[in-house]
């Protein structure tokens, strides 16, 4: 949290940092270690060949003085608006710096760049992301080079089509828009390809890395906002300001959406909780009704025996059954279904556009599914298996099942017992005797 830490503790984390032996990188493996070394070397030899070569006017350091007070600025004044998104998800921290870099690739030589950009991370390592969140100083170095060469890449884009900067766009025409197109385009993609390397060496998944439609959208947008930043200090500086506060309301809107999320998703699974289940099967049964022939399925899964797990291997061994079975079921249905937690060991997924005898096949392809599953969890130093999974199975068909979402529940429900009655680990259909 944001509270005051002990005094000493903290003093402990400075020296850490700053004795390369306690670095955090050396317990990384060794293809990381390059690349973080590779990377930072071609920024710094960047940098020094930019600095000897381009020349640094006294208006450039007055566009970067005002471009770093504002991304400062912009930085404290959304320190609190991440926060709450943090608490509500656990997701990469958003800083929004592509507004204040991208409009330094438009306005500033490349060594005043690299200068912004480390002013802006190191603001954001010793205000924002260290009191959030414990990350690595390598992690955030390695972030910032990033940015460098990201950056670098769109300066020579502009350079390479004969557009030094803003000032001469204004007045180079359809060429001018050309080069800016194209910059902003190179910044987009440079920044998603030089992140390639780290994806592979950690193994985290795609999306965690790019994000979905709306974290792309939300970067096109900064660099738009990085775009008027820039035209705004080349014809009216005292207006610059002026882009705080869209740029507050943007970081704001993330927040709301992910407040959207976590009121209808269960944070033990990822999957939808009762409510935003319950809502999508509303939509779907109001689709249906709109259409004579348009036929839907829900299929209620309940783990057989699952008390068992949580006292032979414990509960966080069977927290992570949980996630297991809830990535099975959703790899084992269409993309478009909706697979959700009910609560405890209780599943359930509706199944839009399908007939009765192929949500049977469905039913019966998640239940095998589970019972082939096979979970690893630690215990200790050890590592273990839970296996021989089952699950029983409840199913009804709108609209023979029912004509409601709670008569066609009520109905998988009562199949679903009847499976258990029956022995367990078999699929029961309810619409029949709904």
């Amino acid at each position: 949290m944001d509270g005051a830490r002990p005094a000493e503790p903290r003093v402990g984390r400075i020296r850490g940092a700053l004795n390369p032996a306690h670095w955090t990188l050396w317990r990384q493996r060794g293809s990381l270690i390059f690349y973080c070394f590779l990377v930072e070397s071609v920024a710094l030899v960047a940098t020094v060949w930019t600095a000897a070569v381009v020349p640094v006017h006294g208006w450039d350091l007055v566009v970067f003085g005002v471009l770093a007070a504002l991304g400062v600025l912009q930085a404290e004044l959304g320190r609190q608006i991440e926060r709450v998104r943090r608490l509500v998800s656990d997701t990469p921290h958003i800083n929004l710096t592509s507004v204040w870099t991208f409009a330094g690739v438009l306005l500033l030589p490349p060594a005043l760049v690299t200068a912004l950009i480390a002013v802006l991370y190191l603001h954001l390592a010793t205000r924002s992301l260290a009191r959030m969140k414990r990350v690595p100083p390598f992690r955030t170095t390695l972030n910032a080079t990033l940015v460098v060469i990201t950056c670098y890449s769109a300066e020579l884009v502009l350079a390479r089509l004969g557009v030094g900067d803003m000032y001469a766009a204004l007045t180079a025409g359809w060429r001018g828009i050309t080069a800016i197109a194209l910059a902003a385009v190179t910044y987009f993609l440079v920044s998603a390809i030089t992140i390639v390397p780290a994806l592979t060496i950690t193994k985290r998944t795609i999306k965690a890395f790019f994000g979905g439609l709306g974290d792309n959208l939300l970067e096109v947008a900064t660099l738009c906002l990085g775009l008027l930043t820039a035209l705004t200090l080349a014809t009216l500086p005292a207006l610059a300001v002026a882009i705080v506060p869209p740029l507050l309301v943007l970081h704001r809107a993330v927040l709301i959406k992910q407040l959207e999320i976590a009121a209808t998703t269960d944070e033990k699974t990822g999957l939808f909780n009762t409510t935003g289940w319950h809502l999508l099967a509303s939509r779907e049964l109001a689709r249906a009704q709109r259409s004579s022939r348009s036929t839907f399925g829900v299929l209620m899964i309940d783990l057989d025996y699952f008390k068992l797990i949580n006292d032979q291997h414990g509960h966080l061994a069977g927290d992570t059954v949980l996630r297991a079975v809830a990535a099975t079921i959703k790899s084992a249905v269409r993309d478009y279904d909706s697979v959700g937690r009910f609560g405890g060991e209780e599943f359930v997924v509706l199944l839009p556009d399908i007939g009765p005898a192929a949500v049977l096949a469905v039913a019966e392809r998640v239940r095998s599914a589970i019972e082939s599953l096979k979970v690893e969890y630690e215990d200790g130093s050890h590592l273990r298996v839970i296996d021989a999974l089952s699950a029983s199975i409840g199913v009804a068909t709108y609209p023979d099942g029912g004509t409601a979402v709670e008569r066609l529940l009520q109905a998988a429900d009562k199949a679903l017992y009847r499976a258990k009655d029956a022995g367990r680990n078999q699929v029961v259909d309810g619409t029949a005797t709904a």
